[in-house]
């Protein structure tokens, strides 16, 4: 048995209402609650939560599954705090130090996370076209969604002892959306992952 945790970072915040990334996240939810093998637990950020729980469900999964739209090159605040509350609350349970020792004090950074042998996936929602990241002359000079703005995030993980699964990025959701068509090859990969 497989457990999954799924998180939606979306929330309400002006003109945003989340509608995109509780469709993803409820697209991720109904696909592994039909899959064999597969016990999920949710978590939508913008609901209330208890802040122990989620330090239990980090604990508790195997594979946790991140939906987060992209506000001005980052994730939301609220998702910010969240993650803030639960990774600093759950130190000894997701973390136990920074991985440095006394022995080599200036080594070894990043290597305390306790949820080794774990997995993530990593979607995120974009303005942007996927053209900003790919053609060096646009906007991101080249650098792809996980090795420019994301690349923190992805660190974040590896701190905790995550590994990354994979990641796939829904581009230019207001101007030029394809979202059936990016859920389609998003399935592929978790039908890849999790097998068909």
């Amino acid at each position: 048995m497989k457990k999954v945790l799924v998180i939606n970072g979306s929330q309400k915040f002006m003109h945003s209402k989340g509608a995109l990334n509780i469709a993803i996240s409820k697209f991720s939810v109904d696909y592994l609650t039909n899959h064999p093998g597969v016990e999920v637990q949710f978590t939508h950020i913008d609901n209330k939560y208890d802040v122990e729980e989620e330090v239990a469900k980090f604990v508790w999964a195997d594979v946790i599954i991140y939906h987060t739209p992209i506000w001005w090159f980052s994730i939301p605040f609220n998702f910010k705090k969240y993650l803030d509350e639960i990774l600093t609350n759950g130190e000894g349970k997701i973390y136990n130090s920074d991985g440095r020792h006394r022995v080599e004090p200036k080594l070894h950074y990043g290597t305390g996370g306790l949820l080794k042998g774990k997995e993530y996936i990593l979607t995120t929602s974009w303005n942007a076209p996927e053209e900003a990241f790919t053609l060096e002359n646009e906007f991101f000079e080249g650098h792809s969604v996980d090795q420019g703005p994301m690349f923190g995030f992805h660190k974040m993980n590896q701190f905790i002892g995550l590994n990354n699964a994979f990641s796939y990025h829904f581009y230019d959701v207001m101007k030029d959306p394809h979202i059936e068509e990016n859920l389609e090859e998003y399935k592929g990969l978790l039908d890849q992952y999790f097998g068909v």
